[in-house]
């Protein structure tokens, strides 16, 4: 079994195969017969983690074994108690209900990487960062989470998955790391 923590730059797609505009998987990972176990939106940043084992990659993906992820947001606005609460609570997004999430204002996280390219500011316009985990992981479930409550994402970095965290397992953004199934396990 092999297991990869990837940290996927911002615009990369989450496939292996060719795109016509953006770079995929292929440019950064040279690893034999391995896939991604979930994905990130090509606006999207961070932790992914890639196996050649069907069964673990159905582990840490669906939503069924509950696995956590966890995002770190930065949000347009300053959020209120209620649009917090919200975020903890299902929400019916129409074409699916989330289930509730674990969802906190945090500082800036001071490891995190400059974004390239960077993102807009407004100067009239406050922003502020979140800590959502979930153990589901719809298309673009967060972004729609927090427009529904009037947060429009920034910013989307996946920060963890299960045991693994960027900010306890630093990796640069394009690099990997080959990583054994007992630290999984973990």
């Amino acid at each position: 079994m092999s297991l990869i923590l990837f940290n996927k730059p911002f615009g990369v797609m989450s496939q292996f195969s060719a795109h016509a505009t953006r770079q995929t998987l292929a440019a950064f990972i040279d690893f034999p017969n391995v896939y991604p176990a979930g994905r990130l939106d090509a606006d999207s940043e961070g932790l992914m983690l890639l196996t050649n084992d069907g069964k673990l990659q159905q582990e840490i993906s669906h939503p069924d074994y509950g696995k956590e992820k966890t995002y770190l947001v930065q949000v347009e606005g300053t959020p209120s108690a209620q649009q917090l609460h919200s975020l903890q609570q299902p929400i019916n997004l129409g074409d699916f209900t989330t289930r509730g999430s674990r969802t906190v204002m945090i500082e800036p996280p001071t490891w995190l990487w400059d974004r390239d390219p960077p993102v807009r500011e407004r100067l009239n316009i406050p922003v502020a960062w979140l800590s959502i985990t979930l153990s589901e992981g719809k298309n673009r479930q967060i972004r729609r989470m927090t427009a529904s409550v009037g947060l429009p994402t920034l910013r989307l970095v996946r920060s963890a998955v299960g045991p693994f965290s960027l900010a306890s397992h630093p990796i640069w953004p394009g690099e990997w790391r080959l990583v054994n199934e007992d630290e999984w396990k973990q």
